[in-house]
């Protein structure tokens, strides 16, 4: 990845959405427009710089949000841009002030959206998810004609999100040079297939949803979603909907502790409404991996 994409990434991501999901609560009392004061237990984050910045005030530990994430969650360089990247798109569940210049009203991510070309044979960005991605010609012309694919900058590929009344909340972008969430959009779910099928498979990233899709034949029982890696309200909202009254949800989460962090989410989902679980593990790490090594073999 190269540097400009980190700073799109450390632009995209806000320090109180990693605090969020790292058991902290804001304390507003004690709480600024400048200075968001967050508390686990007896440990205070305080969030900086319209969230983009943090400092622990019981030390000298502080930064942007890579440095958070490695204060979080110790780890090598890799790791810590793969927790950074699941966070894009993500909005805090709690208030916190931001800057005005990032503000996009759905109007604008509709605009933005319709602003892009769907995506078509022959451009930067098929070849890359035909030839590349190893996603069947079948599949992606079916992810075509739902308007779900459109053709980003830098022969990416932007897959969209839909809120429950099928309107464009954000999307998931994916490319040989980048890989990350609409600046401004929410994650809400990429859907794709039967969205009235008595199955709902849940993946992390929308190749993977289109990537399980091939490798089971385009099931018509199903539908195939992706949480772009993340859980905010909307995702567990727009999953719970979904779920309800279903004969099964699939948890086709990757095959690693985040995967499986993402699948004991959706089993309690699952046990709430009373309906069947499964927990779907590709043999390799994710499914898109074992897609293209199923067509290598």
């Amino acid at each position: 990845m190269q540097r400009e994409d980190i700073e799109r990434l450390r632009e995209q991501v806000s320090c109180a959405v990693a605090l969020e999901q790292a058991g902290f609560a804001i304390d507003l009392k004690e709480s600024t427009r400048r200075a968001v004061k967050f508390r686990r237990r007896g440990e205070i984050i305080i969030v900086t710089h319209e969230g983009r910045g943090w400092f622990d005030p019981l030390s000298d530990q502080k930064g942007d949000i890579f440095a958070l994430i490695g204060f979080l969650q110790p780890g090598n360089f890799q790791a810590t841009l793969a927790a950074v990247e699941a966070l894009a798109g993500v909005l805090p569940l709690h208030p916190t002030w931001r800057p005005r210049t990032s503000r996009r009203t759905a109007a604008d991510i509709s605009t933005r959206w319709a602003a892009r070309p769907l995506l078509c044979q022959g451009t930067r960005a098929h070849d890359y998810l035909f030839r590349i991605r190893a996603i069947p010609r079948r599949v992606l012309q079916k992810a075509i004609d739902g308007s779900l694919i459109r053709q980003g900058p830098s022969g990416s590929a932007w897959f969209a999100h839909q809120d429950n009344d099928g309107r464009i909340s954000g999307w998931e972008e994916r490319g040989l040079l980048w890989r990350g969430f609409s600046t401004g959009g929410a994650k809400t779910l990429f859907r794709f297939g039967n969205s009235v099928g008595r199955r709902l498979c849940v993946t992390e990233a929308a190749i993977d949803a289109l990537s399980l899709s091939a490798l089971e034949g385009r099931r018509a029982d199903t539908l195939y979603t992706s949480t772009a890696g993340g859980w905010s309200p909307a995702t567990e909202s727009a999953v719970t909907l979904l779920a309800g009254g279903l004969d099964l949800v699939v948890a086709a989460t990757d095959r690693n502790s985040q995967g499986e962090a993402y699948a004991d989410k959706l089993r309690q989902i699952a046990s709430s409404l009373d309906c069947g679980f499964q927990r779907l593990r590709p043999n390799a790490g994710d499914w898109n991996e074992e897609l293209q090594q199923r067509r290598a073999r």
